[in-house]
């Protein structure tokens, strides 16, 4: 019998990896501590599940823009009304008179000491004939320069061998309908990437 003992992985969300990085000091382990010590997932505390769920099959099943005003009208929680309008307005101006298709994007898992961090992109779209890699960011705190350079990072490095050539990787702000790519250093940021998740790995034990 093998007396090696394998590092047990450590599983977290690109977001989850984007607050931890966007925090420094205490809040940084405090924030490791919360996504370690959380509950298990389920889709009823998803706040945002419903509208990410209603765009997919928005162009899943190949609707017109009209057709998100359904997913506002199917929305009775009062926390989520405005929320929901915000970024519906956000979505339906970036849409604009593009046409869109459908088709399954690539998923993948960036590993580094021993911590997972999964890069899941919500859409697959063919827009104006560019296919496009899509990940949305629905919340209403203002995307910093730091959050996209992280979560667009990484979504190269896990998804570009997966990817189409001339595939383009990014996160929409729905709320603003801004889409960003890649524009920072890809090798300096893996880099600060792999020494928070080295970070991470030391302290999830002890917390």
């Amino acid at each position: 019998m093998s007396n090696i003992r394998k590092r047990k992985m450590y599983g977290i969300s690109l977001t989850d990896l984007v607050d931890i990085v966007s925090k420094s000091g205490s809040p940084k382990a405090t924030k490791v501590n919360q996504i370690k010590n959380r509950k298990a997932y389920h889709p009823a505390t998803d706040f945002y599940k419903p509208l990410r769920d209603g765009l997919i099959k928005i162009h899943k099943e190949g609707l017109e823009r009209s057709f998100l005003v359904n997913i506002r009208s199917a929305i009775r929680d009062p926390k989520k009304v405005a929320n929901y309008n915000n970024a519906l307005n956000g979505y339906s101006k970036w849409w604009g008179k593009k046409n869109i298709f459908w088709f399954d994007p690539p998923k993948n898992t960036y590993g580094n000491s021993g911590v997972d961090v999964s890069i899941n992109p919500e859409l697959g779209l063919v827009i104006d004939d560019q296919r496009y890699i899509i990940k949305l960011y629905l919340k209403d705190e203002p995307l910093s320069k730091l959050r996209i350079d992280l979560a667009t990072v990484l979504m190269e490095v896990a998804l570009r061998d997966l990817c189409k050539e001339g595939d383009i990787i990014g996160v929409l702000d729905v709320r603003q309908g801004k889409f960003f790519r890649v524009t920072a250093p890809i090798a300096q940021t893996k880099s600060m990437v792999d020494a928070e998740l080295a970070y991470v790995a030391s302290l999830w034990p002890n917390i």
